[in-house]
């Protein structure tokens, strides 16, 4: 009681205390979170022109609430990039002085389905009705809100069209460059050549140090530029179920088999409770007692577990078969009886119509003539049974087309109901006519499964809590051996696999084969996270993940590691290059042959378009670029080529005949470049300055 009274006497200085304590325990926490002591209150800027975290806090919550399922990490990845991209557009429609008109946001806001299809505003006709879609608005000023956020996304849209018109009208073909594609690929040249192979030099002839990489990476920056990065290795330490674990699970679920024998404390005495074999009510005894509740669907035998199929399915009713193992459980099963045609696999050939919603329509037809041609396809096809495949790949609107019309199998009411009635109603082999919401179909009845029900006791294959703990404690036990002293000796103390190393960027959420472990990047990257430091990590239905920061890549540039593979052997080649060009000595081929140790090869009728050079070697424009340009006899300067250094000496070139015009070849160069356009947004973004500061506000 003394002690009681002394708590109450202290109890106010225990509540400032305590206060204190959380407040010292949460400041750090706010200030690490973006909301406080950050300079700017903006996610980041694009040319000098913030964007407010506010305004994209408020959008990335509508996507998150867009019913797709979508990770905030994912939705502030794809809010982002919509900003960036409409701020770049917008400055370009800016600087243009695009303007767009009433009529034109109409014209856009009709192609939405929700707008120019919704019957509120279609007239007597069923055509868009302008003025009903106004009154409507006019007349419901909450709904008129959410318009001027669709118009103004409209306008952006139809800017953008104009837009998109004006860079595709820019990309003009002219006939000169019609007459050069010609010549590039009609024009032949004839040359004598030595090569100095780069192969001839052994690769640990010449080093290429990491210096040399960022170097490189710097002259061709726009190529190499990259987001900051870390690069974290870890320990996978798994909760997963031991072996005594699993026998326990085993022993649990052979016990459900027969009755068991339990005390009744209000009766005095024992009961005996019935086991699966013998309980009355199969399927309350299976919700009872499995992890995966009771489904009352007839499985056809290619749908069940493949090692134990066979004896699943063919279980007399009531029989048990099992434990067997499923995946992550052990389970056995009793047979409720098999059903006769559970699945069907059927073809089809789809003829639409006008007015049905099908994408795939080879040709434009009425309902009247639609029906025709579906009743003249069913006359062939029961003359000829066999020209059914071939009909339906040049004759269904459907995309099976491909397939011959081939379905596949499907189960009760998976298609449309005078589908599903005609397949379900009739024997195998059966073809015949039925309409549908998307038209005609002419259906060929393939095969039938059929199936069996199962109720099946799932016991899932978990860590037991004794096992679970075990596993904890090994965790925090290496997390601190890694912390304190050396990672890999750690690991190798506790015999733990040191998993290969993940390079991440800030806003990334899959980490190597872990998948999305966005907790672990988020750390990465925070302030205080420095080179070397350890932490432990829970990861959901996995285990304890024990990860070390082992580099920061600040510079702006794809990492050495990453880079080298590619970067190395240019660098190699050109070094080589310098070797062999010093041997490269005489006034003939002949002469620089003998200092090379090569020989005289010959290259006849090669073009600019196909600067291919026989025997192994491949492509090499620069060589035959310059033995184009050579006068005939004349000797080039050593060239540094793909695959080697090259001397070449002209010996004719062979013009293609004049043509009086190039409309062929123009037409090539205008199909090459059809998809140019697409590639205004990455440039934007090339030359734009952009600051992200998303990592900054906990996404």
């Amino acid at each position: 009681m003394a002690v009681l009274a002394k708590i109450r006497q202290r109890s106010a200085l225990m509540i400032v205390v305590i206060a204190f304590a959380l407040f010292a325990f949460l400041v750090p926490s706010l200030f690490n979170k973006g909301n406080f002591g950050k300079s700017s209150k903006d996610v980041g800027s694009i040319n000098g022109k913030d964007i407010s975290f506010e305004d994209f806090r408020v959008k990335v919550s509508n996507v998150e609430k867009s019913g797709e399922g979508i990770t905030s990490t994912a939705a502030a990845n794809r809010v982002w990039d919509q900003e960036v991209s409409v701020a770049l557009l917008t400055s370009e429609f800016d600087k243009l002085g695009l303007r767009v008109g009433e009529k034109h946001i109409m014209e856009v806001l009709k192609t939405d389905q929700n707008i120019g299809k919704n019957p509120l505003f279609l007239n007597a006709a069923g055509v868009f009705d302008v003025a009903k879609f106004k009154e409507y608005f006019k007349s419901n000023p909450e709904q008129a809100k959410v318009l001027k956020e669709r118009e103004k996304d409209a306008e952006l849209n139809a800017k953008f069209q104009i837009y998109n018109t004006l860079i595709k009208s820019g990309i003009y073909t002219t006939e000169s460059e019609g007459k050069l594609k010609y010549e590039m690929e009609a024009n032949k040249v004839n040359f004598a050549y030595v090569a100095g192979l780069y192969s001839t030099i052994k690769d640990s002839e010449v080093k290429v140090t990491d210096a040399e990489i960022v170097d490189f990476m710097k002259k061709n920056e726009k190529k190499y530029k990259a987001d900051e990065t870390r690069e974290i290795e870890y320990v996978l330490i798994e909760d997963k179920a031991s072996a005594e674990d699993e026998s326990d699970i085993k022993a649990k679920i052979n016990g459900l088999l027969s009755g068991s024998v339990v005390y009744n404390q209000a009766k005095g005495k024992n009961d005996t409770l019935p086991g699966f074999k013998s309980a009355k009510n199969t399927i309350e005894f299976v919700n009872s007692n499995s992890d995966v509740p009771y489904d009352s669907t007839y499985v056809a035998k290619k749908d069940l577990p493949a090692v134990d199929a066979d004896k699943l399915y063919n279980l007399a009713p009531g029989e048990i078969y099992g434990p067997y193992v499923f995946g992550k459980y052990y389970c056995i099963s009793k047979s409720l009886g098999r059903k006769v045609g559970v699945n069907a696999k059927a073809s089809h050939i789809l003829i639409s119509y006008e007015g049905t919603q099908v994408p795939n329509q080879k040709e434009k037809r009425t309902k009247e003539q639609a029906k025709a041609k579906a009743e003249a396809i069913l006359a062939q096809v029961n003359a000829n049974p066999d020209s059914f495949l071939m009909l339906a790949f040049t004759n269904s609107d459907d995309s099976s087309a491909q397939q011959g019309g081939d379905l596949g199998y499907f189960g009760q009411n998976q298609m449309v109901k005078p589908f599903n009635d005609f397949v379900f109603n009739n024997p195998i082999g059966k073809v015949g006519l039925v309409e549908t919401p998307f038209g005609f179909h002419i259906i060929k009845i393939a095969d039938k499964q059929d199936g069996i029900r199962l109720a099946t006791i799932a016991q899932k294959i978990e860590a037991s809590e004794a096992t679970s703990d075990k596993v904890f404690t090994e965790a925090t036990k290496f997390e601190m051996e890694a912390t304190d002293k050396d990672f890999d000796k750690a690991a190798a103390a506790m015999k733990l696999t040191i998993a290969p190393p993940v390079t991440v960027k800030a806003m990334d959420e899959s980490f190597g084969s872990l998948g999305n472990q966005r907790n672990i990047i988020r750390w990465a990257f925070e302030d205080g996270t420095d080179l070397g430091v350890v932490k432990r990590f829970e990861v959901a239905n996995l285990g304890h993940v024990i990860a070390k920061v082992i580099k920061i890549n600040k510079s702006g540039l794809v990492a050495v590691d990453l880079v080298r593979p590619y970067v190395e052997p240019i660098l190699k080649n050109k070094k080589k290059a310098e070797l062999i060009k010093a041997k490269m000595a005489g006034t003939s081929l002949e002469a620089i042959a003998k200092t090379t140790g090569s020989t005289v090869q010959q290259a006849t009728d090669v073009t600019m378009e196909n600067p291919v050079l026989t025997g192994g070697v491949g492509q090499e424009p620069k060589v035959v670029g310059n033995a184009f340009a050579l006068a005939a006899g004349k000797l080039s300067a050593p060239i540094e080529g793909n695959t080697g250094v090259y001397v070449v000496k002209n010996i004719s070139i062979v013009k293609a005949p004049v043509l009086n015009n190039h409309k062929d070849y123009v037409a090539k160069l205008k199909a090459q470049s059809a998809g140019d356009s697409n590639r205004v947004i990455p440039a934007l973004k090339g030359n734009a300055e952009i600051k992200d500061n998303r990592k900054d506000f906990n996404y």
